[in-house]
């Protein structure tokens, strides 16, 4: 009898892990609707007054959400402090930036509905409002002009960070088209899903020290372009100097990162190699003539990357500080 007390007891533990992690995938966005109806205007308004302050924010926002979801899934991971997590990996540490603004919005949506809102759904909240936001400078509305969409909520933070993950699971600057596209097939993202989602940079900026050997010493790159890059990226030192993806419209998000890539003006290698004579040539041509394609393509792909949880076992609760455990 103790022996099937035991199966017994094993398989009702079995079934209530199944049936948790069930639930716990299943995201929505009115996830929050009852239990905290204002989150979408506290975490609006929130973005609103940093990408006031500084504009480039909400691209630095939606590259924490990339980073922090190819990690053991959208799990707020990347948000904890510590010298041995995700922060400090390679692609993160000295670039990965905005976490003070997380926390700021973080107080607003403790202090309206506390013990309530994961990291995680802050995060990703935030980087749809980065990509979307309008606001009012003097007399004149700048859009940053990138569509909008209903954010499925209802993750949980993780309570521990994963640096070896990320030092393996980040794509590089100088990763390959196959490399890109077998990264984020890991992640259960397509091809697809990595040419769209790379349209992100169309709002970002990159260091120097990134893009130095493109500039310098590969020929897939429009000769006028490279020369213009070198003027603030020497051959050494200025490692941290700043370059924006897309000359044009620098923090507008529309589709002009990929009439770059077609006239060889891709400021990292791993942009350029979305246009290098493989396999997404025709998708980047097709992005570069008909943004609105690209705005569906690009909806579809963060709520696909947005969907990614973490691993069976991984331990979550709702942390009160984002950059700690509670």
């Amino acid at each position: 009898m103790a022996a099937k007390s035991t199966i017994l007891i094993a398989l009702a533990a079995i079934v209530l892990a199944v049936l948790g992690g069930a639930a716990e995938a299943q995201l929505s966005p009115t996830f929050y609707s009852k239990s905290c109806p204002n989150l979408a205007t506290i975490v609006r308004q929130g973005m609103n007054a940093a990408i006031q302050r500084e504009k480039r924010l909400g691209a630095s926002i939606l590259r924490l959400f990339f980073h922090d979801c190819f990690v053991n899934g959208c799990d707020g991971s990347l948000l904890l402090d510590g010298s041995s997590g995700e922060k400090f990996a390679g692609p993160n540490a000295n670039s990965a930036r905005g976490f003070e603004v997380i926390d700021a919005i973080k107080t607003q949506v403790e202090a309206s509905c506390k013990a309530t809102v994961s990291c995680a759904d802050i995060l990703a909240l935030a980087a749809r409002e980065g990509v979307n936001l309008w606001l009012a400078y003097t007399y004149v509305l700048l859009q940053l002009g990138g569509p909008a969409w209903s954010v499925p909520l209802g993750r949980k933070d993780s309570r521990t960070s994963f640096q070896s993950l990320a030092n393996t699971n980040l794509p590089g600057p100088a990763s390959s088209l196959a490399t890109l596209i077998q990264m984020f097939g890991r992640q259960g993202l397509s091809a697809r899903d990595m040419t769209a989602l790379s349209g992100a940079h169309t709002i970002g900026r990159s260091q120097c020290r990134f893009f130095r050997n493109h500039i310098y010493n590969e020929n897939n790159i429009n000769a006028t372009f490279a020369a213009l890059r070198q003027q603030t990226c020497p051959r050494s030192g200025g490692d941290s100097n700043l370059a924006p993806f897309d000359v044009q419209t620098a923090d507008g998000f529309d589709n002009a990162y990929y009439q770059n890539l077609v006239q060889q003006r891709g400021l990292l290698h791993s942009d350029q190699e979305l246009f290098n004579g493989g396999s997404q040539d025709s998708l980047v041509r097709t992005y570069s003539t008909n943004p609105g394609q690209f705005n569906a393509d690009f909806v579809t792909a963060m709520i696909n990357m947005g969907n990614l949880l973490p691993a069976a076992g991984t331990a979550t609760e709702v942390r009160l500080n984002c950059r700690k455990p509670n």
